[in-house]
């Protein structure tokens, strides 16, 4: 139906109907906030529909020439000017939407001239959606701290600023490509961010089971360490130890997810025993939490992360990703697989993630795959068992007791594919 109507009329005569169209609808959210209101606003379903035609108007007579079109919005914007001086005299204080949007519809009416239909709608529709939402996005201001600006800021430093910037070739006799390895510092990054802002959108809401959860998947040693104080004061051994059970559970969907990104042929290899081990330990974790303990009752979730984009941190987990890749092939160049295993031991004590991701990068070049992922099942396992040495020495006896011997069972579970691993 709109093909035939289009070639009854003249090409000009649509693209006026769809500049009215358009133009129409601003004015008439105008209106409508005009009748809710009572104060003075400028513009309505004519005075917008009037400024779309003449900005057409120019468009055309113009030929496409650019500067007519300028010099026309700068006379508009002159008379916008005047309206917006009229409204600070009657009022003393007034915004500036309405005039921004009769802006946004000149703009729009001589993009629909040079046949940018789809640019012209979408914004014509941002512009709407922007003054219909005008209460539910001031309100934003009063939800959101003004520290959670800063952390997304620097998340968007990290992942459209520097990223774009890095050369994307490799240097020296370690073949080290610097956007490969912030791309690894962006990606940690962004699954951490990610369950911080969830956590932080579900404050409040939840138990420890839910901490446990989303703080596995930002970092589960520092969720370990958490419900292991906490338990202290609780009580709920059964609750507190299947709670850091299903945390380390959510570390191994981590890697998988991270693994993927990096990694195809190491995930192939990795994927089952990840997954195995992550639907155990998390069903496992939640069922042993529902073991009655001699106190009852809800438990509050009280667990706040940190933010996880300090650009400091950022920096030294790139450094330490890169001396990970040197060493690792250092490693396997003069000490084998022996060396490679004793590695990722050691490096389960600290923090896991950059050991993991420089085997991602290891694996297939300077590592055979086979022990590249051996070496990350060795690293997790020995992550798992210091995690539970942490439970250990950090909460009350009993709490403590079953806490290492769950991570100690997992770290035992984790190792057990090693058989198969080693001789892939």
């Amino acid at each position: 139906m709109l093909t035939d109507l289009y070639r009854l009329l003249p090409p000009e005569g649509v693209k006026i109907l769809l500049v009215l169209f358009l133009a129409f609808l601003t004015g008439l959210e105008r209106e409508e906030r005009l009748a809710g209101t009572g104060k003075f606003l400028f513009g309505g379903v004519r005075t917008y529909p009037l400024i779309g035609l003449i900005a057409y108007g120019i468009s055309f007579l113009a030929g496409g020439d650019v500067l007519p079109v300028t010099l026309g919005f700068a006379v508009v914007a002159g008379f916008l000017m005047l309206s917006y001086r009229n409204k600070l005299q009657s009022a003393g204080t007034a915004g500036v939407t309405s005039e921004m949007s009769a802006l946004t519809t000149y703009v729009a009416a001589a993009l629909v001239y040079r046949e940018q239909f789809w640019i012209a709608t979408t914004l014509t529709v941002a512009s709407m959606l922007l003054l219909e939402l005008k209460g539910a996005l001031e309100g934003l201001t009063q939800r959101i701290a003004p520290q959670e600006v800063l952390t997304f800021t620097k998340f968007l430093l990290l992942t459209a600023v520097i990223l774009p910037v890095l050369p994307n070739r490799e240097f020296g006799p370690f073949a080290l490509n610097p956007a490969k390895a912030w791309l690894v510092v962006v990606a940690v990054s962004t699954v951490s961010y990610g369950s911080y802002v969830i956590q932080k959108v579900t404050k409040g809401q939840g138990g420890v089971m839910l901490s446990a959860l989303l703080g596995g998947a930002y970092s589960s040693t520092v969720t370990t360490v958490v419900l292991a104080k906490r338990a202290k004061l609780e009580d709920r051994p059964h609750l507190f130890s299947g709670a850091s059970l299903v945390a380390c559970g959510m570390m191994y969907l981590r890697l998988a997810g991270l693994v993927t990104i990096f990694n195809r042929s190491l995930i192939t290899i990795l994927g089952v025993p990840f997954l195995a081990l992550a639907a155990g330990s998390i069903g496992g974790g939640w069922l042993w939490s529902r073991v009655p303990d001699a106190k009852a009752g809800d438990v509050e979730r009280r667990f706040e992360p940190k933010n996880p984009l300090e650009l400091r941190a950022a920096l030294g987990f790139a450094v330490l990703f890169v001396a990970i890749v040197v060493a690792t092939h250092l490693v396997v160049t003069y000490l084998g697989k022996a060396g490679v295993f004793s590695l990722a031991a050691v490096m389960g004590v600290t923090d896991v993630d950059p050991f993991i991701m420089g085997m991602t990068q290891s694996a297939g070049a300077s590592a055979p795959l086979g022990v590249a992922a051996a070496a990350i099942m060795i690293a997790a396992s020995s992550n798992n068992l210091v995690k539970g040495i942490y439970a250990y020495s950090l909460s009350d006896r009993k709490t403590g007791v079953l806490s290492l011997s769950l991570l100690a069972a997992l770290a035992v579970a984790g190792i057990a594919p090693l058989i198969w691993l080693a001789r892939s």
